[in-house]
């Protein structure tokens, strides 16, 4: 007859990776003497100096450990830890480094990266500068990083993997909580040719205080960080202190005069933030040569120019590569004031030209 009262079988030991995501998960001691523990021994080393001074970890962060392990390995998912093999050298050697990341996708998070971040609220200016800059620096073989956000962040992951680049996302939630939601298959391209990090197991949800964790990440993976837009008390400029704080270059995109998304930048920029404008400027500032990646990539065709008017237009202001307000471009096209609007709105719905704070219009790309 079955006994139903009789014991389980105890628990197997848990093994070194598996003490060392409970300690990841636990609150003791604070993350930089935890990750301290780790830097100075090596993983095992560790997690034997934190079982000697604070005991084994909780049978609660213990078990939540294994439900981590078995979940990634399930996913398909690299679970990687200080001190031990495959942790990012960049982000060990930052103020504060997790002790565990969880890792969705091929990339090698030991290439050269840059960070680029902004506001969730871009302008028109902000996000073309996002993808203008993201763009250039995939197809220098630069990977880049941002945090999967509305906003500078998406477009920069966006103009990356368009660039037949590496782009990397860290995650403010678990990996099985795609935050926003709208960039769930966004998230899905990052893993497929990059990667999706996070230091949060599966079912952490995006909650406000997780956000600071994921933008010191950020900064600790990359070789310095791009703020393209922020406004004064944005999260972009908590990953530009993040950076510093970790003798990495910080470089800022400045804005129009007045606009309350490019005050944080400014602010940056007067703290002695390096002021950039292309990727050549922030390739100097990390002391690296452009390296093109075109030749990995198919060619793309070339797009003919509209005919009538609108071509017109397109061909008076491609001219003038720095741009020109939009008064100038209607007088230099010569078209009747009527239809040289009509061609610029037909250039702005399709994408061929941009409109900047002041009716300033550039051609897009250029």
């Amino acid at each position: 007859m079955t006994n139903r009262h009789a014991p389980s079988a105890p628990m197997p030991p848990p093994d070194l990776e598996h003490r060392a995501v409970a300690i990841a998960l636990g609150s003791k001691p604070p993350p930089p003497a935890r990750a301290a523990l780790f830097l100075e021994r090596g993983l095992a080393g560790g997690v034997e100096a934190f079982r000697r001074h604070f005991g084994e970890p909780s049978r609660r962060h213990l078990d939540a450990a294994a439900r981590w392990l078995d979940a990634s390995r399930a996913a398909g998912h690299r679970v990687l830890l200080l001190g031990g093999p495959g942790y990012p050298a960049l982000l060990a050697e930052s103020a504060a480094p997790p002790v565990a990341i969880e890792v969705a996708g091929p990339a090698d998070l030991d290439r050269p990266a840059v960070a680029i971040v902004g506001s969730r609220r871009a302008s028109p200016y902000g996000m073309d500068v996002a993808r203008t800059l993201a763009r250039a620096l995939a197809s220098s073989g630069l990977t880049v990083v941002s945090g999967l956000a509305r906003g500078v962040d998406g477009v920069a992951h966006r103009a990356s993997l368009e660039a037949g680049g590496v782009t990397v996302a860290v995650l403010g939630c678990g990996l099985d909580r795609i935050y926003p939601p709208e960039h769930r298959s966004l998230a899905a391209r990052c893993a497929s040719s990059g990667a999706l990090v996070t230091e949060f197991p599966p079912g952490a949800r995006p909650l406000p205080h997780h956000f600071p964790r994921r933008n010191r990440i950020i900064a600790g993976l990359t070789l310095g960080t791009v703020v393209v837009e922020a406004a004064q008390r944005s999260g972009s400029l908590s990953t530009a202190r993040h950076a510093n704080d970790n003798g990495r270059e910080v470089c800022a995109v400045p804005g129009p005069i007045g606009s309350a998304t490019s005050a944080g930048c400014h602010a940056l920029i007067r703290t002695g933030a390096a002021l950039v404008t292309s990727a050549s400027d922030i390739l100097d500032e990390l002391g690296l040569e452009p390296r093109s990646t075109a030749a990995d990539a198919p060619a793309r065709p070339a797009v003919p120019d509209p005919e009538g008017d609108a071509g017109v237009v397109l061909r008076t202001i491609r001219e003038r590569p720095s741009g020109v307000d939009l008064d100038a471009a209607v007088a230099l096209s010569g078209l009747p004031i009527p239809a040289a609007l009509a061609a610029l709105s037909e250039l702005e719905r399709s994408g061929r030209i941009r409109r900047y704070p002041g009716d300033f219009l550039k051609v897009a790309g250029a």
